[in-house]
């Protein structure tokens, strides 16, 4: 018996062994791949800027290919964030005690995120096999159902991700079986035509609750309504198509790419040196100085999360050392973790562009005085602990200026040389954005080589993979419900609801002000201008809203939303990088939340805010 053993237990281990290995293959070529795909659409950009001079014209299909790029990096980058666990969800199901509950809402989540995925992948299995019978191209003769292939393979990995990672393996079974009747629906769906859409807008907001990605909600949502009349679920992964045709998209991966290089590299110690060298003496420096490298972070990485995780660890022993309250040091830097927003070319502003079909360079400018006002408001609160306090004074030295200056030109020089070939019109957004990257992984990585090249690019191209496909597969999920609620007039019938009811647009003001601070307490920015963008604008436009103003209104708002308790996202980040109870941030956060929603009302209320610089410009 033991000689039968033995081999059956080496034949078990070496099973296992090459399961592992098979894995660990099928984990690096999605990592690779995802890489190339990043990497080209930066290459790409750069060489149209190097060739035009020289070339009518430029490199023949070198923008449809980069379109269709940020199809693979957004759900190649999905896949990986669901193996990750980095789909973003509701934070509801946190606050639900340990136990049989929160197990319960798990399997939930998992089941219905599973069996919309499901539905999905066979959907877009659907959409490939007509683009294949049509025959279409990109470009140079490479068909589009090749780059479409990427939508089925996402779909049914992350399908299989959300169903591993439910828990043991009764709930993996149950899943399982959220993934099995996904996949009868998706070819039996006329057992659903007529039944009404209310049971399923009941399924998918209990999905929501119980933690189930963003993404599989709002997709679920369309593809449950569109199949109680009969259309096919292919409708709403046809839409995510949609993502290789939005001309600005692919700037969002090169700009969050750009932000992690420089969260890799001393940036941050070389701004920290900069402006304490130039503002150390005023009362509150520090605080200042932190307010405002907190910001330049935020601007590039478009993700508050990524600045206090990346900069906590540096930010906050400053403070301390410097004297300043544990408590006021937590709620400043909370806060700060999303000042920067509204300054060009912060990825929410990009989106609001492509989602509100807003013209981008007047967000770009109408953002600039608000987004200053949050950063001087929150800056004034630093320097009123300093005199309160004492702390945070530095001599001031002349001859630590220039050096701290010079040691940080190239990272002081970047928002020029992005500003600056953008808007002088030598490069588009997207070009922009890609020598921005290129700019940043030079100055880091080649200049002051504090940004380790092979290590570094390999984890900052992950990085951005990930937190770009967690991102834009929302975006991509939105496009179908949103197709979903044209055909249904349902923003038409909001309007004319809103209007029966709210006659002044300053009032209509206030109940937007309200519905937003609520919005931005429940989703993440990304997600709430994909979800709640097509239904106000059309209602601004109603109210006579500029919607350059309006645009300015909701991301103030939804950047106060970030720490809004209870389940503002900073809080959270907070909590984890600070190593604080989540109410001992609560209580830190809440003259900062007074004291930015005191700036959202001035934004909102006076206009010029807003179009003062438009009107200067003669945009207006």
């Amino acid at each position: 018996m033991s000689r039968i053993e033995l081999p059956n237990t080496e034949v078990a281990a070496n099973s296992a062994s090459h399961g592992r290995g098979i894995l660990g293959a099928v984990h690096v070529g999605e990592e690779i791949i995802a890489a190339v795909a990043l990497a080209a659409m930066v290459i790409l950009p750069l060489a149209e800027i190097a060739v035009r001079p020289f070339l009518a014209g430029g490199i023949p299909g070198s923008i449809p290919f980069v379109q269709h790029l940020t199809l693979w990096v957004c759900f190649l980058g999905a896949a990986l964030a669901a193996r990750e666990g980095k789909l973003i969800a509701l934070a509801s199901a946190t606050f639900m005690p340990e136990g049989r509950l929160r197990i319960s809402a798990a399997v939930i989540a998992a089941m219905f995120g599973s069996a919309v995925c499901a539905i999905l992948a066979r959907g877009a299995v659907e959409v490939v096999a007509v683009e294949r019978d049509l025959g279409s191209e990109i470009a140079l003769g490479v068909p589009v159902w090749f780059v479409l292939i990427v939508l089925p393979f996402s779909f049914a990995v992350i399908a299989f991700r959300l169903m591993w990672r439910a828990g043991g393996l009764r709930a993996r079974a149950l899943a399982g079986l959220g993934m099995v009747a996904g996949l009868w629906l998706s070819t039996s769906y006329e057992f659903l035509d007529g039944t009404g859409g209310w049971p399923w807008v009941i399924l998918v907001i209990a999905a929501a609750l119980a933690g189930a990605p963003i993404f599989t909600v709002l997709a679920g949502a369309g593809v449950f309504l569109y199949m109680t009349f009969f259309v096919p679920p292919a409708q709403v992964a046809l839409s995510a198509y949609d993502l290789a045709t939005e001309p600005l998209l692919p700037a969002i991966p090169l700009f969050t790419l750009t932000g992690c290089v420089l969260a890799k590299g001393k940036v941050s110690e070389r701004l920290l040196r900069v402006f304490r060298a130039l503002v150390g003496w005023v009362p509150g420096g520090t605080a200042l100085v932190c307010v405002v490298v907190c910001a330049f972070f935020t601007i590039f990485s478009g993700a508050s999360g990524v600045t206090i995780l990346a900069l906590g660890g540096l930010l906050l022993p400053a403070l301390l050392k410097d004297g300043y309250r544990d408590r006021f040091s937590v709620g400043l830097l909370t806060a700060s973790g999303s000042l920067g927003l509204l300054l060009p070319p912060a990825l929410p502003l990009i989106l609001y562009a492509v989602v509100a079909e807003a013209p981008l360079e007047d967000l770009f400018v109408g953002g600039f005085l608000p987004g200053i006002l949050l950063i001087g408001l929150v800056s004034a609160w630093g320097m009123r602990e300093g005199v309160l306090t004492g702390a945070g004074r530095h001599p001031f030295s002349r001859a630590e200026v220039w050096p701290a200056v010079w040691a940080a030109k190239w990272e002081l020089a970047l928002p020029m040389v992005v500003l600056v070939s953008y808007f002088s019109g030598l490069a588009t957004l997207v070009e922009t954005s890609a020598l921005a990257a290129l700019y940043a992984v030079v100055a880091t990585g080649l200049i002051h080589r504090d940004f380790p090249l092979r290590r570094g690019l390999h984890e900052a191209f992950n990085e951005s993979v990930v937190l770009v496909g967690g991102v834009l597969i929302i975006l991509a999920a939105a496009k179908g419900f949103t197709a979903y609620t044209l055909d249904a007039d349902i923003p038409f019938r909001l309007l004319e609801w809103t209007e029966a009811r709210i006659g002044s647009p300053l009032l209509f003001l206030l109940a937007l002000n309200v519905f937003l601070l609520v919005v931005g307490c429940l989703m993440d920015i990304f997600s709430a201008i994909f979800v709640v963008v097509p239904l106000i604008s059309a209602m601004g436009a109603a109210y006579g809203i500029d919607p350059i103003h309006l645009g300015v209104i909701f991301i103030a708002n939804l950047e106060l939303g970030y720490l809004t308790p209870p389940v503002g996202l900073n809080l959270f980040f907070a909590s984890y990088r600070f190593d604080r109870p989540i109410l001992h941030v609560y209580r830190a956060a809440l003259p900062m939340l007074a004291i930015l929603g005191f700036g959202v009302i001035l934004i909102t209320y006076v206009p010029w805010l807003s179009l003062g610089l438009l009107e200067l410009l003669g945009r207006r």
